[in-house]
């Protein structure tokens, strides 16, 4: 009876006022494991529906998207939407911050609505360090058609998911973590899952399973990049072929032609590649790791094929050489500072992207967030920002402040590095509701990092190396300053970013570098309207897990195992599948 009343109060969500007459999107999905041999050696990964990567979530602007997720695996389970913004809904984001983990066997739904955004994006486990398993995807907001794109239609679009990869288990690479250890290097890079092609047969073993992306003479593909890997940065470059960058994380770009492009991790780029050559052989399609002693780490590198469809021959002989740049520290950056905003583009809205003047709003917060190599706390190796370590509490932060439960946190996190020894804390920020905050990450460790916000899109203003001060604002980007949610901080470097608070929520800031995040690297950004009103952010949902101190609130369900299918409907006559799927499923689980 309570899981028929959950499906119910789902169905009955979708009548909200706030999204009527926009379209639905329904997946229903199957997060288990699954056997495979990226690298040649059996292993345990993360798969949805079976799939290794994850179907792709293709959408519109304005289309409310609706998940439901069977928790399939042995350990709790969150998915997270990197870069979705969330408008007024925290409660969707998947992360320990606003929603509790789905216990083993249950079901639970995501309903959120993908506004006022477009481009590349992808989703993931955000916790237990399950993204070292995979569980990842790709996820595509389409513009309104009413609404320019700045480039003809491609003839195809084309998703890659690159990232490094070690044969251990998460659960083992976890235990590393959690016993002190470093995670190593890793054992290669993969392309959408699968291993590199044998372009060198002392590096590359026989027998490995490699991506082959099939293209047609002539035509233009838009292809869509994602490093989903766990703290690799990696260089992307496609043999032959210009690489035009038109896109990132829902922002249009200035259009300009790359022969390799640095993609760090968590970050995602589009490009429109020309099919111009002849075609007398395969092209290699390259993934390799960056600012590592490149002898050592020769095996660490992905290889996938583009093939035309008249191709005389396979790919052979050496890989497209990466950037030779051990000597120029500054190469890499300044890759990044070309990557600005289109002001002349339209996004989601008719308004041109550049109809945003950041540089003309003041701003009222300004966090310096310092980052550095790995510490002891309590005998435990931990990961800091401004001397504090994170450690997320058994009672989520937005369900606390729901529920008016006390002591869960504190909203006192530091504007400026603490002074003394680094401390466990459960510190957040709390931001002023429309108000522009200013926050620069200053990395002094001496490994690259890259740092996200949900919630958000934010202005990456800018990057240089050294230690930030009041001066550096004379440095920054005022006109063009792309809009993105996860950006680079180099070892050694700052890079700023202003974002406008105009989100209520509580949301997660966050190292996206795996390891780093898994031991404390984040803080929450409380934003809440100080006027009593319903308008700025939507409800708790009806089938809000409890945990934590509402744990003895939470109706239980029966853990089910099932093979699920993915679906996707679309249009008016939405919520009558979605009732006739309810139907299905109070008939077998009730």
């Amino acid at each position: 009876m309570s899981l028929m009343l959950f499906f119910l109060a789902t169905f009955l969500l979708l009548f909200h006022p706030g999204s009527a007459g926009d379209p639905f999107a329904f997946f229903d999905w199957d997060v288990g494991y699954k056997t495979v041999s990226p690298l040649g050696v059996k292993q345990q990964v993360i798969a949805v529906n079976g799939e290794f990567p994850g179907p792709i979530v293709n959408v519109s602007t304005n289309w409310n998207v609706v998940v439901n997720v069977l928790n399939d695996l042995d350990e709790p389970l969150l998915l997270t939407w990197n870069g979705i913004q969330h408008r007024k809904n925290c409660w969707q984001d998947g992360v320990l911050g606003t929603t509790c983990p789905i216990p083993s066997g249950w079901n639970w739904t995501y309903q959120f609505q993908v506004k006022d955004q477009i481009g590349s994006f992808f989703y993931f486990p955000s916790t237990g360090f399950q993204r070292a398993a995979g569980g990842f995807g790709g996820i595509i907001v389409n513009n309104r058609d009413v609404i320019a794109v700045p480039f003809d239609k491609p003839d195809g679009d084309i998703t890659l998911f690159i990232g490094d990869w070690y044969i251990k288990n998460h659960t083992d690479l976890r235990k590393m973590l959690d016993n002190g250890k470093d995670l190593g290097m890793p054992d290669g890079v993969l392309i959408n899952g699968k291993g590199p092609y044998r372009y060198n047969n002392s590096l590359v073993p026989a027998g490995i399973d490699y991506e082959t992306i099939n293209v047609q003479p002539g035509k233009t593909y838009r292809f869509r990049i994602h490093n989903v890997g766990i703290s690799t940065s990696l260089n992307f470059r496609i043999q032959n072929h210009n690489m035009k960058l038109v896109e990132t994380e829902g922002s249009y770009t200035v259009q300009q032609n790359y022969t390799n492009l640095d993609i760090h991790v968590g970050q995602s780029y589009s490009f429109l590649v020309t099919m111009d050559q002849n075609a007398s052989s395969d092209y290699y399609i390259v993934a390799s790791a960056r600012f590592v002693n490149e002898t050592i780490w020769k095996r660490v590198t992905g290889v996938a094929i583009l093939h035309y469809s008249n191709s005389k021959g396979k790919a052979s002989g050496p890989l497209p050489d990466p950037p030779q740049d051990f000597y120029d520290k500054t190469f890499s950056m300044n890759q990044a500072r070309s990557v600005r905003w289109n002001l002349s583009a339209g996004a989601a809205r008719p308004n041109p992207q550049g109809s945003f003047r950041y540089a003309s709003i003041n701003v009222t917060q300004a966090y310096l967030l310092r980052s550095g190599p790995p510490v002891v706390i309590n005998g435990k190796r931990r990961a800091t920002l401004n001397g504090i370590s994170y450690v997320p509490p058994e009672t989520p932060l937005r369900l606390a402040d729901q529920y008016s439960l006390k002591g869960v946190y504190t909203l006192d996190f530091p504007e400026r590095p603490l002074k003394g020894a680094p401390k466990l804390g459960r510190s957040i920020i709390n931001g002023t509701y429309r108000g522009f905050m200013e926050i620069i990450f200053q990395n002094n460790d001496t490994n690259i990092q890259s740092y996200h916000m949900d919630g958000y899109a934010f202005f990456v203003v800018g990057m240089d190396y050294g230690e930030w001060t009041e001066n550096s604002r004379g440095t920054y980007n005022k006109g063009d300053g792309v809009a993105r949610s996860t950006v680079q901080v180099y070892p050694g470097a700052w890079t700023a970013v202003l974002v406008s608070l105009d989100n209520v929520g509580i949301w997660n800031v966050r190292s996206e570098n795996l390891d780093s995040w898994y031991m404390g690297q984040e803080v929450y950004v409380r934003v809440v309207n100080p006027e009593s009103t319903n308008k700025t952010e939507l409800p708790i949902p009806d089938n809000a897990l409890k945990c934590g101190q509402l744990e003895k609130f939470q109706n239980l369900q029966t853990p089910h195992h099932k093979t699920a299918s993915s679906s996707i409907t679309t249009g008016s006559s939405g919520p009558l599948v979605l009732f006739m799927l309810l139907l299905v499923y109070i008939t077998n689980f009730s």
